[in-house]
């Protein structure tokens, strides 16, 4: 009997090889016989791209929305929360005191010799208007651009939550609608002054001797814009192409670019607004504070001949020039400066 059992667990030994070796051949058989590094299969550094996004699950057709996170998405974020405010800070405050030491330094540039009474019509009516259009439109688009970055920061804690939601919601509809007036208005300033934005060799001349605000006042070869102007001018024309074109990829998203661009664009525009805002703060000092009787130029539309003689001495000589001229044809001797 001991013999009949230990016949029998010897034959059930010998199937349970059996068994175990049929199912471990196949096992065996699949495994290739050699490594193929290109094989479609997760590698290292897609794992460590993932390891940088948060990402789930989504039953809608977007599936972009399903990523809550990701590298690019940062690099925004730390840009937006920490680049941007302080280059805007820089750029900004650095300006209104650099000019307000300029201006304790060197003061008011004055006529000289004063007010001769007699007055030159510098810019008609409807080149004033394009300019207090476009200047109107970006000092709110400037105010409304700022509060996006300094707002929560500088205007939250003075006007409590409730006030500075409403404040920012109108902020937002102004930004947006008034950049079409203002984009239309870069467009008309473009054409409206280029024939007179193209350097010579006056302008360098100029530039050398600091504009007679910085060095010795005399007067310096200048048309009807002057170097600094000129500057001025491109600044308007190709700041506000770019800050224009980056900001109607955000008003329309998706159109042209994807998140990442969006991203992109909102980096530059941010950037050249600010820069846009502190080389602006120039242009309104010269035009005010900086030089006596600038301002009348696109106030009134008239300067004293006195003032353009001391800035812009060929441009009068061009105007004289055309006043006799139309006087010999018999035409009124007052002509605009056009």
């Amino acid at each position: 009997m001991s013999t009949l059992l230990a016949r029998l667990r010897l034959v059930l030994a010998a199937l349970s090889l059996v068994v175990l070796a049929a199912a471990v051949v196949p096992s065996f058989a699949q495994q290739p016989t050699s490594v193929n590094p290109t094989a479609s299969s997760v590698k290292e550094d897609q794992l460590l791209r993932e390891m940088q996004r948060i990402q789930g699950r989504g039953t809608i057709p977007d599936a972009k929305s399903y990523v809550l996170e990701q590298p690019a998405g940062r690099a925004w974020r730390e840009f937006h929360e920490g680049t941007l405010p302080k280059l805007g800070t820089i750029a900004i405050v650095g300006m209104f005191v650099l000019l307000v030491a300029f201006y304790l330094w060197r003061g008011t540039v004055k006529l000289e010799g004063g007010r001769s009474g007699r007055k030159i019509i510098r810019f008609n009516g409807f080149e004033r208007f394009v300019h207090w259009m476009t200047a109107s439109c970006f000092i709110v688009l400037g105010i409304t651009g700022l509060n996006i970055t300094f707002g929560r920061a500088l205007l939250l804690p003075i006007l409590g939550a409730d006030a500075f939601a409403a404040w920012s919601q109108w902020a937002k509809y102004a930004h947006n609608f008034l950049s079409f007036p203002f984009t239309l208005g870069v467009v008309v300033i473009l054409l409206m002054w280029i024939a007179w934005q193209m350097p010579n060799a006056d302008d360098a001349r100029w530039l050398a001797a600091g504009g007679g605000i910085v060095g010795e006042n005399r007067h310096l070869p200048a048309g009807r814009f002057n170097a600094g102007q000129k500057i001025f001018y491109w600044v308007v024309v190709l700041g506000g192409a770019t800050v224009a074109a980056t900001g109607y990829l955000m008003m329309f998203p998706f159109y042209l670019t994807d998140i990442s661009g969006m991203q992109t664009a909102q980096m530059i525009h941010a950037a050249a607004a600010v820069l846009f805002v502190a080389v602006m703060l120039a242009h309104i000092y010269i035009g005010t504070l900086g030089m006596e009787g600038a301002f009348e130029g696109m106030g009134t539309g008239e300067v004293d001949l006195n003032w353009a003689k001391q800035h812009h001495p060929v441009w009068v000589d061009e105007q004289e020039t055309k006043s006799q001229r139309a006087a010999r044809m018999g035409q009124p001797m007052r002509t605009p400066a056009e």
